[in-house]
């Protein structure tokens, strides 16, 4: 018996399992992944507190940012307290417009929660101001963030 000397050749190489691989990491980075709805432009350091209650329902969950702008933004914003709705600075007579917006886009307006992240030195007036025009525009559901107290 004698061998044959000649080329091997070599199998081809199956991909037919390749999009499926492909697709279940897709899938993966599109579960684990978050995105940022919002580019903030102001800095806040939120008051820290004991009696703090997570949120239940976030898609009904609408956010108001109260701070200094951002160190990019200071040389043509100013030092003093903005108020950001989504990614514009706003005054406060016009979170009134901001709210009826983001109610229309809610699966139940009802339950619609208006959440307030404010730097810890913010002078009160603002934070009155805002309430006011929440309390007009029947936004009754005020949410203030903060961070648990070390004990």
């Amino acid at each position: 018996m004698a061998k044959k000397k000649g080329s091997r050749e070599l199998p081809e190489l199956t991909t037919s399992s390749l999009p499926d691989l492909i697709f279940t990491i897709l899938f993966f980075f599109m579960i684990v992944t978050t995105m940022r709805e919002v580019t903030l432009k102001v800095k806040f350091v939120v008051p820290a507190g004991t009696e703090l209650e997570k949120l239940e329902k976030k898609s009904c969950v609408s956010f108001i940012y109260v701070g200094p702008p951002t160190d990019q933004l200071r040389a043509q914003m100013g030092s003093g307290t903005r108020i950001q709705l989504n990614d514009r600075y706003a005054e406060p007579r016009e979170v009134m417009d901001f709210v009826a917006q983001e109610r229309t886009t809610m699966p139940d307006p009802a339950s619609q929660v208006m959440s307030m992240k404010i730097d810890q030195h913010t002078q009160m007036g603002i934070i009155t101001d805002i309430k006011e025009v929440l309390r007009k525009s029947w936004a009754l559901k005020i949410n203030y963030s903060a961070t648990r107290r070390g004990n």
